[in-house]
Order: C-alpha cells, then sequence, then structure tokens
C-alpha cells in the first residue's frame, strides 16, 4: 500500500458535474472536490434534446490539470448517467453531440419496437426494465430516421466516451453495456440479433470490459498538462453502478436506492433474474462490480422536484430543496398521489402543472401551492419505493430488512422518513457521496490498495456515518399502496406494456 494515494473520480450526473480527489490514507478513504459545473441537456438546430459532450470534456480536463498541479494523481476514471451514447467515425471524432434519453422520440420508438418483435422478447435481451429512456429504442430511432449510424463506426457508452477521450481507447465498461438493453451482463455478449431485428447495425458494438480495467496512462494534450503518469481506470462507468460499490449495507440482502435524479431501487444478486415474474414487476437486471447484478426498478426520482423547483423559480418563487421540503412538511401526508414513473413526468417541462392535471384526471385533489405539490412528490416517491420493495420480495422470494439510500436524497429528511413509513423497514441514509466512493474505491482495488469489494465497503462503512429513520406504522399507506398500484397498471396499459 502506498500512503495517501490519490486517485480522480469525475462523476457526470444529468443536472451537473464535478471531479473528486480521493485519498486512502490506509483506512479512510478522504475526499475533496476540486470543482463543479453545470450539465443539462438542450435543444439543437435539429429539435433534438442534446448533450454538449465538447464543454463538459473541457471542464472535465481543466479540473483534472488543475489537481495535477498540487496533488500526483495515481489513476483516473469516469461515471455517468446510464443508457446514452455517442458515436465515433473512423477518425475517432464524435459523429454529433450525444442525443439525451428524455428527448420525446424514444417513447414512438418504444412503441414500435414492442410492435414489431414484442416485450417479452425486448425483455429476454438483456433483462432490462422496458421504458423509454433505453439506448435500444434510441438506437432504432436513428436507423429509422436518420444517417448517424451510417456515418458512426463505434458507439461508446457515454462514460467511455470520456474514456475515449482520456486514453484513446474504443471500449465499453460492462455496467455501462449493461443499461442499453442490448448487452446481457451473464452471458457477456450483445444481443446481436434483437438489435438486427429492429435495424441496429451490429458492427457498431465495441468491445465490452471489466470495471477495473486499465486502459493505459493518459494521452494527448492532457498528458502534457500534468498528468502523463496517470492511469486511465475504467470504475463501474455506469452512475448508479458506483453508488451501489459504494453502499456499506446495514443488513446483508438489504435494499439500496440510489438517489438523485432517478431514484433506482433494488438489491445486489450473484446472478441476474429473467423470468416471467420479473418481466410482469418491470424490473431490470443491470451488470455490477466482480460479476454482481443489481435487480432494480428505475424510479423517475428527485427530477420531478427538481424540475417543479425550476417552474417555481421561473415564477418567481425561488425556494431552495430545504425551504420546499420544510413547505412539504407542513401539509398533510397522502392527499394526492401520482405515479412518478408516468410518461407525464418524463420530459422538461412545467411540472406543478402536469402534476395538477395527473391528479385532476385520476379523481385525487388537485394540489395548489408549493407545499401541497411538493407533498404530493414525496409521498409518491415514498410509496413508488414501497411498491418496488414489495416487487423485488416477491420475485426473489427475500423479505429485506432495511433500505439504504445513497446519494444527494439521503440528505432529504422527510423523503427517508416517508420511505421508512411506507415501507415498514428502516431507512439508513448515506453516504452521500457514496457514487464517488465507489468509483474511486475501484480504482484502488486496480491498483492494489484495496484488497476486494468487501475490503472497499468495510473502508466506507469507516469513512462516513449514517443517519436511521425507523417506521411509524400508519395505516394509511395501505391503501394509498393499492391506490398507486391501479394507477401504475392503468398508466402502463395507456403506454402498451401491459395487456387489458
Amino acid at each position: 500500500m502506498t500512503a495517501g494515494r490519490t486517485v480522480a473520480a469525475v462523476d457526470l450526473g444529468a443536472e451537473s458535474g464535478r471531479v473528486v480527489a480521493a485519498t486512502f490514507d490506509g483506512a479512510k478513504l478522504h475526499l475533496d472536490v476540486e470543482g463543479r459545473f453545470a450539465n443539462g441537456a438542450t435543444v439543437a438546430a435539429d429539435g433534438l434534446l442534446r448533450w454538449d459532450v465538447d464543454t463538459l470534456w473541457t471542464h472535465v480536463a481543466d479540473l483534472l490539470a488543475a489537481l495535477a498541479a498540487h496533488t500526483p494523481v495515481a489513476s483516473v476514471g469516469v461515471d455517468t448517467w446510464g443508457v446514452d451514447y455517442g458515436l465515433l467515425a473512423a477518425d475517432g471524432s464524435l459523429v454529433d453531440q450525444p442525443t439525451c434519453y428524455r428527448d420525446p422520440r424514444q417513447a414512438r420508438a418504444m412503441r414500435e419496437a414492442v410492435a414489431r418483435i414484442g416485450a417479452d422478447r425486448l425483455y429476454g435481451a438483456a433483462g432490462i426494465q422496458t421504458m423509454e429512456i433505453n439506448t435500444v429504442f434510441a438506437l432504432m430511432d436513428d436507423a429509422a430516421h436518420t444517417d448517424r449510424l451510417d456515418r458512426a463506426q463505434t458507439l461508446l457508452m457515454i462514460p467511455d466516451v470520456f474514456h475515449h477521450l482520456l486514453s484513446g481507447t474504443r471500449v465499453t465498461e460492462s455496467t455501462a453495456a449493461s443499461t442499453s438493453g442490448l448487452y446481457r451482463s451473464d452471458t457477456r455478449a450483445w444481443a446481436t440479433d434483437v438489435a438486427e431485428a429492429l435495424g441496429i447495425p451490429a458492427r457498431l458494438f465495441p468491445e465490452v470490459v471489466d470495471p477495473g480495467t486499465d486502459l493505459g496512462p493518459v494521452t494527448g494534450a492532457l498528458a502534457d498538462r500534468g498528468l502523463a503518469g496517470t492511469r486511465v481506470i475504467t470504475p463501474t462507468g455506469h452512475d448508479t453502478a458506483a453508488a451501489v460499490v459504494g453502499t456499506p449495507f446495514a443488513t446483508p440482502g438489504g435494499l439500496f436506492i440510489s438517489s438523485g435524479t432517478w431514484s433506482l431501487m433494488g438489491v445486489e444478486r450473484d446472478t441476474p433474474l429473467i423470468t416471467p415474474g420479473t418481466l410482469a414487476a418491470n424490473l431490470t437486471n443491470e451488470g455490477g462490480y466482480a460479476d454482481t447484478t443489481r435487480l432494480l426498478r428505475n424510479v423517475m426520482g428527485l427530477w420531478v422536484l427538481q424540475e417543479c423547483r425550476r417552474q417555481w423559480a421561473a415564477e418567481g418563487h425561488d425556494l431552495d430543496y430545504a425551504e420546499i421540503a420544510e413547505l412539504a412538511a407542513a401539509e398533510p401526508a397522502l392527499r394526492s398521489i401520482v405515479n412518478v414513473n408516468a410518461q407525464d413526468f418524463l420530459a422538461p417541462g412545467d411540472m406543478p402543472a402536469r402534476i395538477r392535471a395527473y391528479c385532476a384526471r385520476h379523481g385525487d385533489p388537485v394540489p395548489e401551492g408549493v407545499g401541497a405539490v411538493a407533498r404530493c412528490v414525496v409521498d409518491s416517491l415514498a410509496l413508488a419505493y414501497r411498491l418496488t420493495a414489495e416487487d423485488v420480495a416477491t420475485v426473489t422470494g427475500q423479505a429485506p430488512a432495511s433500505v439504504n439510500v445513497t446519494g444527494g436524497g439521503a440528505n432529504h429528511r422527510l423523503l427517508a422518513q416517508a420511505t421508512a413509513d411506507a415501507t415498514g423497514l428502516p431507512v439508513h441514509c448515506g453516504p452521500v457521496e457514496a457514487t464517488a466512493l465507489g468509483n474511486a474505491g475501484v480504482q484502488l482495488i486496480s491498483l492494489g490498495e484495496l484488497a476486494d469489494l468487501a475490503d472497499l465497503r468495510r473502508v466506507v462503512a469507516a469513512s462516513t456515518e449514517l443517519r436511521t429513520h425507523e417506521p411509524r406504522p400508519d395505516d394509511r399507506w395501505d391503501a394509498a399502496a393499492a391506490r398507486l398500484r391501479d394507477l401504475v397498471e392503468r398508466d402502463d396499459h395507456a403506454r402498451g406494456l401491459r395487456s387489458p
């Protein structure tokens, strides 16, 4: 072990990005944020919602160089959101700026894909929850309505676009690939038959590597800015996979919630579970570190509240999240609920108006004012977590004993208590920085500083403090959960995901 060795964890989210220096002193991991920057998809000239990778790369490169100016950096790895991808031309440049999973085109493509090959075959390809956001639907639309795929030589998931910029390599890491709906982590194979059936050329799919793979040194101009000796090591490239790696589970087999723009909730398993039961429950199997599988559900998460806050600010009510939570706490619980995973809430827009319209359409009291709308979102998220906990327990045959919440949502005390009340389980909150800890931890394992995943989680537990919320019995959650399950079934019927 090298005392005080530092690695750089680049963590890119849908709203912001940052470069974090992680230093291991032999007992604990210490994190220092070198810098942050804004992120967000915008509508491009062609009308599509796109990410600005060029600007993101400038921020990442500048912050890595700034870090290297005062601290030797042993390695660097990048984690990002899942499902989105970049298309590389033969010369290694991007064909264009990557499109965003929230673009409305993907809902149309999902319906076409289900009609063409069926939900069963789609699910069997990779065991991935059928959602508009999935990579396969964006690629299908690319193939049918653009020439993007004709101009491309290689597809890379977003974290590996940045690994390519860092090292020149053209490979994709397995946890990121597993979010695509076209890669099975258990067989380590792309579902080329499904891709071809949907018009997606399988020639685009790159080699897939394990998390912890050393891709070589930093190359190009960045090497001349103080990082010539820095290794590029793939962490678990999907940010949720990194967060789960960095979760110090309070009980064996506990549920995790990686809580941010999305809430990804489930359990860590040794093998995927791809059955009629998991298909019916719309659960997903994503790859994890050391050949683990994350059996989970994508829940819309804090995105709904983020969009509400943006709208309120535009209307002259510029409130921070703590102020919004205080207003929500003053409102009665469970007055109004929505299915946060309904298509109504996927795209950017006037979210409070959409919530009111949804409640009116389904016969719930219409929430008026910031506090009432925010309380509706909090209660609805907690109920979505309850349904996920119930469905995971049903398909696995194992009842979880606790919930571990990591990420920014771990700071939301009202939501954490509502989650405990809704699920009837103790909720352990923290670490907020689980993603950066998981990213850095995989690099440190690769460098030989840590032994394995269990060793890393022991270090994370020693480096952080958890906050626990105990459940408070209240029968109203039972009736509300039944109501939400009915709403989910109705919405899924409307999207063509369930038979009437």
